[in-house]
């Protein structure tokens, strides 16, 4: 075993230390974590690899006893050591989709200045606060960026997933028409509040658990989807990049206020959404919206925009 107690190990998980430092100071963790991700990529199984996915993004199984305070003992070693194991395969699952998308082995990804100035002029207000993307521009500014490879694995660690152009938030803002309307998982609420601006009536709400990684403002409501469809009764939902295998979709199809569910995510089936209750659930007809598929940029994330429309209750012949 590690030197450090389980008490230790446990405040320095609750620090967020990053991979290297979370994989030094606990060895025989990450060597755990090692021999079990080598196998997984030698044997390249896509089953394998989106129930390890998903497996890491579930944060874990709660303790309630550890958590108020009982730390003592062999139990609460274990339980240390299972969500050490678990934020590493998270950490480093991100680390390899990194590598994967930038060609990049080790050490920092920059833009230079040249790119830099044409993506952030491009697709943010100021700072990285985002602002509905010219599609005219895009496509003429675009392709002269020769490190694009480089732009969301940068931006993902803040939370953001995609970029809107303005024709996607017309696309939406019509389809949800006036109707009232709420983003889930909203992180810091741009969608919300680009469709407001167009118009629609959307409150955004999250449950603020990436508090150290994305700046909420005041008009994101501090409350989980499920709480949030439950008080506010929407007719309309959206869910931009739904956490792949999440239990919190189904209470969207179990609502009986809402009428439409608009979900922008990959088609990657084990990267966003869950597919298997989009599949099961009976009350919906749903299908892609090509058309603003290919207004969510950029295009090489190979997104797309699922529409779910409430079926029509047929009345039962006297």
């Amino acid at each position: 075993m590690t030197s450090s107690s389980p008490e230790a190990r446990w405040q320095l998980l609750q620090g967020s230390p990053g991979f290297t430092a979370l994989a030094e100071a606990c060895p025989e963790e990450w060597a755990a974590v090692h021999a079990e991700l080598s196998g997984v990529f030698e044997r390249c199984d896509a089953g394998e690899i989106r129930a390890l996915i998903a497996r890491s993004a579930s944060r874990g199984t709660r303790n309630e006893r550890f958590l108020s305070g009982e730390r003592s003992g062999r139990a609460f070693e274990l339980f240390v050591s299972e969500q050490i194991r678990q934020r590493l395969t998270e950490l480093a699952l991100r680390q390899y989709a990194f590598s994967a998308a930038t060609g990049i082995k080790a050490g920092k990804a920059r833009f230079n200045l040249f790119n830099g100035l044409i993506a952030q002029r491009l697709l943010f207000k100021q700072g990285l606060e985002r602002k509905p993307v010219s599609l005219r521009a895009f496509r003429l500014l675009w392709p002269l960026l020769w490190q694009k490879r480089l732009l969301m694995p940068l931006v993902e660690k803040r939370g953001i997933y995609c970029f809107y152009s303005r024709e996607l938030i017309a696309g939406l803002a019509s389809l949800i028409c006036n109707r009232k309307a709420l983003e889930i998982a909203a992180g810091d609420g741009t969608l919300a509040r680009f469709l407001t601006g167009q118009g629609a009536s959307v409150l955004a709400s999250d449950d603020h658990s990436w508090g150290k990684a994305v700046d909420y403002p005041a008009t994101v409501e501090k409350l989980d989807a499920v709480a949030a469809i439950a008080r506010h009764q929407p007719k309309v939902v959206i869910c931009c990049w739904p956490p792949a295998g999440n239990h919190f979709e189904r209470q969207v199809f179990r609502s009986r206020s809402v009428d439409t569910y608009i979900v922008i995510g990959s088609r990657s089936r084990f990267i966003t959404g869950n597919w298997a209750d989009y599949t099961a659930q009976t009350a919906f007809d749903w299908a892609e919206r090509a058309d603003l598929s290919q207004l969510v940029l950029p295009p090489e994330l190979q997104a797309g925009v699922w529409v779910f429309q409430r079926k029509p209750v047929v009345a039962e012949q006297p």
